[in-house]
C-alpha cells in the first residue's frame, strides 16, 4: 500500500489537500469521490523523489514524532500500526506525508532505518544509525525511547538558551536605537542654538556635533558597510582555515571559552551516550559524534582521538591527549571504561556539562544586563554634559 498526496475540490468549489493510502491512484480517486470530493491531482510520496529529499520539519515536530512513535511502540503496537497512528494524529500535511511514506517503505519489507533515510534533511545519520542498531538488537522500542529523550533534551536546551538570550538582545537593540535617535534628531536641534551664538563650544560638545553630523550624512553608508561586513564574515565562515581560526579563538576567550566548551562537550557526551547505549560500535559512534560537533577544533581533536581508539588506546587516554576536554568528563569516562558502564558515565558527564552550561549562561546574563545599563547611563550622561556645558558657559558670561 502506498501513500498519495491529493488536491481535490469539494462541493462548494474549495480546494482540499491531504494524504490517503491505497494500492493504486484509481483507488484513491474512488475514496475521494466517496467523500464528495473531485480529485484534481495525485502524487505518490512513497518513493524518494526530489520532494522527499527537500522535506523539512521543525525540531518540535521531530521531537513530537519520536516521542509518539516510542510511546506507541511500547504499548505493543506493530511498527506499521504505530506509524499509521502517528500519521493520523498529525495535523501537518508535510509531516503526515513523510510518516506515511516511511510506513509504506516498512510495509514493503524494508527496515525503519531505511524508511527514515529517504528523508536525510529530517533524520540525521546519527538518528538513522541509532534506529538501525535498535532493530538489529531487537530493542527498537528502548532505542526509540532514548531517541525521544535525546531529541527532547536538545530541543529544551536550545529553547532555553534562545529564551535566555532574547531579552538581552532586545535590550541592546532598543538601547542602540535610543542613542542613534538622540544623536540624529534631538541633539542637532539643541546644539543649533549654541552654534548660532558663535560661541566657542567645549570639546565634548564639538565631538558630539561631529558624531551627530556623521550619522546624518554618512548613516546610509555606515549601514551598507555593516551589512557588507556581515556578508563578508558569513562568507569567510565557509572557509575551513578561517573557521578553524575562529573556533580556536572562541576556546581561548575568558568566559566564552567555558561556554563554548561546555556546550560542545555536553552535545558530544550526550550523543555518544545514546549511540553506545543503543549498541552502535564505539568507533562508529565516535565518527558520527564528530559530525555533530560544530566547533572545528574540538571536532578535529575527536577525530584524532577516534584514530587512537582504533589503534587500541582507551577512550579516556585518547581524549586527554588534546588537553581540550574537561577533567571531570575524562574522569567519568575512565570510570565507565573500568566498570563497563561507559554509556551511563557518558550520560552523567552530559548532565554535568548541561548544568554547567545553564549556570554559565545565567552568570553571563547577570553580568551583561547591569553592564549594559551602566554603558547606556554613561552614554546618556555624556550627551547631557555636552548639552549642559555650553549653557554653564553662557551663564558665566552673563554674570
Amino acid at each position: 500500500m502506498s501513500a498519495f498526496e491529493y488536491v481535490a475540490l469539494d462541493s462548494q468549489g474549495n480546494t482540499k489537500k491531504g494524504v490517503l493510502e491505497g494500492d493504486t491512484p484509481r483507488q484513491i480517486r474512488q475514496q475521494l469521490r466517496e467523500q464528495g470530493l473531485t480529485p484534481l491531482n495525485l502524487e505518490e510520496v512513497t518513493r524518494p523523489h526530489r520532494k522527499s529529499h527537500s522535506t523539512r520539519i521543525s525540531s518540535t515536530e521531530l521531537t513530537l514524532f519520536t516521542r509518539q512513535l516510542a510511546t506507541l511502540s511500547h504499548s505493543g503496537l506493530t511498527l506499521e500500526e504505530a506509524l499509521r497512528a502517528v500519521a493520523d494524529q498529525s495535523d501537518k500535511s508535510r509531516l503526515k506525508s513523510m510518516v506515511l511514506a516511511v510506513r509504506s517503505k516498512v510495509s514493503e519489507g524494508h527496515s525503519l532505518a531505511e524508511g527514515l533515510r529517504q528523508f536525510p534533511s529530517v533524520f540525521s545519520e546519527l538518528y538513522c544509525a541509532t534506529v538501525a542498531a535498535g532493530e538489529q538488537t531487537g530493542h527498537l522500542e528502548v532505542v526509540l525511547e532514548r531517541l525521544a529523550n535525546y531529541t527532547e533534551n536538545r530541543h529544551y536546551l536550545r529553547q532555553k538558551i534562545g529564551l535566555a538570550l532574547f531579552y538581552p538582545l532586545l535590550l541592546t537593540l532598543v538601547a542602540l536605537l535610543i542613542v542613534i535617535g538622540l544623536l540624529t534628531y534631538v541633539v542637532p536641534q539643541v546644539i543649533e542654538v549654541f552654534v548660532r551664538l558663535h560661541q566657542e563650544l567645549p570639546w565634548l560638545t564639538r565631538a558630539l556635533i561631529k558624531i551627530s553630523d556623521f550619522l546624518q550624512t554618512q548613516g546610509g553608508l555606515l549601514i551598507i558597510l555593516i551589512v557588507l561586513s556581515i556578508f563578508t564574515v558569513r562568507h569567510a565562515m565557509k572557509r575551513p582555515p578561517f573557521l578553524l581560526f575562529w573556533h580556536g579563538l572562541l576556546l581561548k576567550l575568558p568566559l566564552i571559552a567555558r561556554l563554548e566548551k561546555s556546550s560542545q562537550v555536553a552535545q558530544m557526551t550526550r550523543t555518544l551516550s545514546i549511540l553506545v547505549a543503543s549498541g552502535v560500535p564505539l568507533l562508529d559512534a565516535l565518527h558520527m559524534t564528530s559530525q555533530v560537533i560544530s566547533n572545528r577544533v574540538l571536532r578535529r581533536a575527536l577525530v584524532t582521538a577516534t584514530e587512537r581508539v582504533r589503534e587500541g588506546s582507551g577512550l579516556k587516554n585518547a581524549l586527554s591527549h588534546s588537553g581540550l576536554f574537561p577533567a571531570m568528563t575524562l574522569h567519568l569516562i575512565a570510570n565507565g571504561e573500568s566498570t563497563g558502564q561507559l554509556e551511563g558515565m557518558l550520560e552523567r558527564a552530559a548532565i554535568l556539562q548541561e548544568r554547567e552550561l545553564e549556570t554559565l549562561i545565567q552568570l553571563l546574563l547577570s553580568l551583561f544586563e547591569p553592564l549594559l545599563i551602566l554603558v547606556m547611563g554613561g552614554v546618556v550622561l555624556l550627551i547631557v554634559l555636552a548639552i549642559l556645558l555650553p549653557i554653564f558657559e553662557i551663564n558665566q558670561l552673563i554674570r
